[in-house]
């Protein structure tokens, strides 16, 4: 297959993977090589494996990275810091995207960032919604089940301490039933503790601005 081929059949997808371009092909080997080849002079950009995305200038549409997260580690989600960078409810920009999965952590470092995935198990595995990114659907956690994986990750006592490290802010956009709902969900003591204190913070930080 030529390249001028290659980019009209395939140059409108956000991710290309070997399956939709070997579909109704006999010679899988030569098309196998050919993307080799395409990587090699920068073409094409291997993300992993069997996960490919058009170069500069090919590449007709930017797919949003939390597109990216999900297709690189299926099933994923993006959550933890990220999905709470996102919100607005720490004020720091976390560059690398982080997700939970329900297969192997691993990490990947590419051209168009970093994505890291944590071990959850499958009865952990929800609390998410589908989220439309420039025409795309993205498995993004809501905002609570965020925080959930949060707390569930930490080592050791979640204490007010931790807690205020974390700068939270824009609190009030959670919901706090639903916090408690995923807590009891999730079951265990030490979410069910961590969700108290962290609603207990947030109480208190609405008080203290009341005061200012």
């Amino acid at each position: 297959m030529k390249w001028e081929q290659f980019l009209d059949r395939f140059g409108d997808l956000p991710l290309i993977e070997p399956a939709v371009v070997y579909a109704g092909q006999t010679n899988t080997t030569s098309l196998q090589a050919q993307l080799s080849r395409w990587v090699g002079t920068g073409r094409l950009i291997k993300l992993a494996r069997g996960k490919y995305i058009l170069a500069d200038p090919y590449r007709r549409i930017d797919p949003p990275v939390e597109y990216l997260a999900n297709k690189l580690v299926y099933p994923s989600y993006v959550s933890l810091e990220r999905l709470l960078s996102w919100h607005g409810l720490i004020p720091e920009a976390v560059p690398v995207v982080t997700s939970v999965t329900t297969g192997r952590p691993s990490t990947y470092d590419t051209t168009l960032g970093t994505f890291t995935y944590r071990h959850i198990a499958r009865r952990l595995f929800w609390g998410y919604e589908s989220v439309t990114m420039h025409s795309t659907e993205c498995a993004m956690a809501l905002p609570e089940k965020a925080l959930l994986d949060l707390f569930h990750f930490w080592r050791g006592a979640v204490t007010r301490a931790r807690i205020e490290e974390m700068r939270f802010q824009n609190t009030d956009q959670l919901d706090a039933e639903r916090l408690r709902a995923f807590a009891k969900r999730a079951g265990g003591r030490k979410l069910a503790r961590s969700i108290e204190q962290f609603l207990v913070y947030c109480a208190k930080g609405l008080e203290r601005s009341d005061l200012t």
